[in-house]
């Protein structure tokens, strides 16, 4: 390659990204310059970034037709010119048109593969649940070096790619990871200096992709249609995720040490323990009479709480907070204690519903893996035929549908418990890491939701970061110390080092948030402040 065509290449790569981040910087959008490094990357990492920003900023039918048309001839036309420049010497290159032509149709192709995974990390933006960011970023991975080859020729949906494509593609996805971590760990002054270096990076990525796909050693299963199958089996990596992580039944799912043994003499509370979505309960007793289970079907006639079946725990947001009043009332009563919440993911957010007015017998809330800025995006109920991500909730309800299939629980999109994320968004944004009057408060939050919210202020409360998975933090040992000693009046406060570094490396890999002044849904309930600040964290909603 001469100097001429890499600097041409390297101009060109760097001034997409370039552009994004002046543009983002100029505007202060701040959460989204982490997806800059994606604007000018490898397939399929650029139609990623291209599909959730159409996903998240679409308010009609018409606009995201035209929005992905655009997407696609834009996508096309400057694939076309990087494939060209980093042609290798030495071979003959396809005219630009054959090239214009070839990545459009890859545009397309690439969209449509894409769009699922996208409309997940829409998902992942509304419930902050890491497994759906996962299940949105793995099959992305999986399928770059696969389709890599589409720009250059035909005959690309045969065989498996080589060593060094796949080693381009890993690199690739690295890079742009770092990236987006670096874009947070500076100054916001830096970000366009971040733009053009990756930028320039994204452009050798490019130039050694296409030689390793022009150029390979070997192709090993030549005849044998490795593409299709690939993506096929991808496709189903978030319907087997959502599979596996449903918990269907009768039966109780939710039984720490706290239930199952006497509360410690020091304990002054009275406890109610809120297990999650999808969780169940039997109606037994605890071991402690202080201590009782939240029922998502509220008491029977002599205020105990009733078994519920999974499903219960669909219901909204608010109507098991109307629950958890009156099994609060009744728990006081009854005990003559005040009362101490303690809600696991689902069950934290009933209670920091609940205690949106907190003039109650509870004085202790502790949240265990509470869901944190949910809502950063939005796609309307289907009965609505406009509102932003009107597209994207139709391509969600399909995959869980899919998903659904032969499954004991039946989660949907829609359903009202998530309908209360979508709808209550500005309070479950900005207010559910903040202090409660007159009540003590501490999050425990497992590591793995550093990936689930974007970098930035998102806590005033105290938080304990533990290493640990999204659920059943509670049935440590360790956390069930550091529970008791919260109840007997301890205050807990731990941060891990590497708290904050999953959270910046995973900037680049979230759904633009969508933000609450441009929405109408949102609007009349956004907190004061500038439309893509995070100060925003703790104002008191309108």
């Amino acid at each position: 390659m001469s100097r001429r065509r890499l600097l041409a290449l390297l101009g060109v790569a760097a001034a997409v990204p370039l552009t994004e981040s002046l543009v983002l910087v100029l505007i202060g959008f701040r959460q989204a310059e982490g997806l800059i490094g994606q604007s000018s990357a490898v397939w399929p990492y650029d139609s990623y970034h291209d599909m959730r920003w159409l996903f998240v900023y679409h308010q009609s039918w018409w606009a995201f037709g035209l929005g992905l048309v655009g997407a696609i001839v834009v996508r096309g036309a400057l694939s076309a010119a990087l494939v060209g420049l980093s042609w290798p010497a030495g071979r003959p290159r396809p005219a630009w048109r054959d090239l214009l032509l070839r990545n459009l149709g890859v545009a397309a192709l690439t969209a449509v593969i894409v769009a699922p995974f996208a409309a997940l990390a829409v998902a992942a933006s509304v419930v902050s649940l890491s497994w759906v960011l996962f299940a949105s970023l793995i099959p992305m991975v999986i399928l770059a070096p696969f389709l890599q080859r589409m720009a250059v020729g035909a005959g690309w949906w045969r065989g498996l790619p080589t060593a060094e494509l796949a080693g381009w593609s890993l690199l690739n996805f690295v890079v742009i990871t770092v990236a987006g971590g670096l874009v947070w760990s500076a100054d916001e002054a830096w970000t366009p200096v971040v733009a053009v270096a990756v930028g320039m990076i994204n452009g050798l990525m490019w130039n050694r992709t296409v030689r390793a796909a022009v150029l390979p050693s070997h192709v090993r299963l030549r005849r044998v249609p490795v593409v299709p199958i690939v993506v096929v089996l991808t496709l189903a990596i978030p319907l087997v995720a959502q599979a596996l992580t449903q918990r269907g039944g009768a039966t109780s799912t939710f039984s720490p040490p706290i239930f199952t043994q006497p509360l410690p003499q020091r304990v002054p509370y009275a406890v109610i323990l809120l297990a999650g979505h999808n969780s169940a309960y039997d109606g037994r007793p605890s071991a402690d009479p202080n201590v009782e289970r939240f029922s998502y079907n509220g008491l029977d006639s002599g205020g105990r709480p009733l078994p519920y079946r999974a499903s219960a725990t669909h219901q909204s947001l608010e109507s098991s907070a109307q629950m958890l009043a009156a099994q609060v009332e009744a728990v006081h009563r009854r005990t003559g204690r005040p009362v101490a919440l303690i809600g696991e993911s689902e069950g934290a957010m009933v209670a920091r519903t609940y205690l949106r007015s907190p003039k109650s017998p509870v004085t202790a809330l502790l949240m265990l893996s509470p869901l944190v800025r949910t809502g950063r995006a939005y796609y309307p109920p289907p009965t609505a035929d406009s509102g932003y991500g009107v597209a994207t909730g139709w391509l969600l309800r399909a995959l869980y549908t899919l998903a659904n299939l032969g499954s004991e629980t039946d989660d949907r999109p829609d359903e009202p418990f998530v309908r209360s994320l979508l709808e209550g968004a500005p309070f479950y944004r900005f207010q559910t890491m903040c202090p409660i009057p007159g009540v003590r408060v501490v999050a425990f939050l497992p590591t793995v939701t550093a990936a689930e919210s974007t970098p930035g202020p998102f806590t005033q409360i105290p938080v304990v970061e533990v290493p640990s998975l999204h659920v059943e933090l509670l049935d440590q040992r360790m956390v069930h110390d550091k529970v008791i000693d919260f109840l007997a009046g301890a205050n807990l406060r731990n941060v891990r080092s590497e708290y904050g570094l999953i959270q910046r490396l995973g900037a680049a890999w979230h759904a633009p948030l969508l933000t609450v002044n441009v929405n109408p849904v949102w609007r009349s309930e956004a907190p004061s402040g500038p439309a893509f600040s995070a100060a925003r964290i703790c104002r008191t909603v309108r």
